[in-house]
């Protein structure tokens, strides 16, 4: 499962949220997901599930834990099938007690899985890890990130664009609106995320998997009639709620369902 492929972060920087997500996750259109919604077998976990691997590439809990997960594109590496799935580091961590530092250190070191960026929030710290090149865990600074497919903070064309809308976004009184009683002010979000511009030629990473791929993946929102953009995801984390709104779409970009949640916060 190749989890969420574009993850902007506002991280300690609005006075109502410490933490805004806005995300888009790419996969093949074939491969079987549930819509956002409460976890059967866990019902304090909302989000997305992978109902291949039964992991997942954005949940978070009522017990103030959240995690977001994403592959690394390395063309010239290794493609082997690897025994782990990406979307279990999502789906073990929302249901764990266990530190995020500490979380993120030892699943970083840990083989079998795949080359991964994820990030985890405990309700105290926010921790990105990642495998690749090589084992990596670090406390989030405040401010404004991106986490792709790439390097964390990599100035991809796609992450900086998602980083401006966003930030542009919680800059305007939109974000301290009532939500979701007025669900409509994220629209913003949402057609940021759903920008499919290509990036200039000159301004594309080399992952190794050539020039006509890198430009066909280099929008926010990849528009493919097999692969492309299955879901965009806004996560909004108050004192006391998660906002959790996902917008669904099918092959060649045809939107096929909206969702909306406020999944509480326990309050210290």
């Amino acid at each position: 499962m190749s989890g969420m492929c574009l993850i902007a972060l506002a991280w300690r920087l609005h006075p109502r949220y410490q933490l805004a997500i806005a995300a888009n996750r790419d996969e093949l259109h074939a491969r079987p997901a549930a819509a956002a919604s409460l976890d059967p077998d866990a019902p304090a976990v909302y989000g997305g599930r992978d109902l291949v691997q039964g992991g997942s590439w954005l949940q978070v809990s009522a017990h103030g834990r959240l995690a977001a997960v994403t592959n690394v594109r390395d063309g010239r590496g290794s493609m082997a099938p690897q025994p782990c799935s990406r979307g279990w580091l999502v789906r073990d961590f929302v249901r764990d007690h266990v530190a995020a530092e500490d979380f993120a250190m030892t699943q970083a070191a840990s083989p079998g899985y795949g080359p991964f960026n994820a990030l985890f929030w405990d309700g105290d710290s926010l921790v990105h890890a990642s495998n690749h090149p090589e084992a990596f865990g670090a406390v989030v600074t405040p401010g404004i990130h991106a986490m792709s497919n790439g390097a964390f903070d990599a100035p991809w064309p796609k992450s900086m664009a998602a980083t401006r809308a966003l930030e542009t976004w919680l800059g305007t009184p939109a974000a301290s609106a009532d939500l979701p009683g007025s669900p409509e002010v994220l629209e913003p979000l949402f057609a940021a995320l759903a920008d499919t511009t290509l990036a200039p030629d000159d301004t594309l990473p080399d992952t190794g998997v050539g020039l006509a791929l890198e430009r066909a993946l280099s929008p926010p929102f990849v528009d493919g009639p097999e692969y492309g953009t299955r879901c965009s995801t806004i996560v909004l984390v108050a004192r006391d709620h998660v906002l959790f709104a996902e917008r669904r779409y099918g092959p060649a970009g045809v939107r096929s369902g909206d969702s909306i949640a406020m999944v509480p916060l326990p309050v210290s």
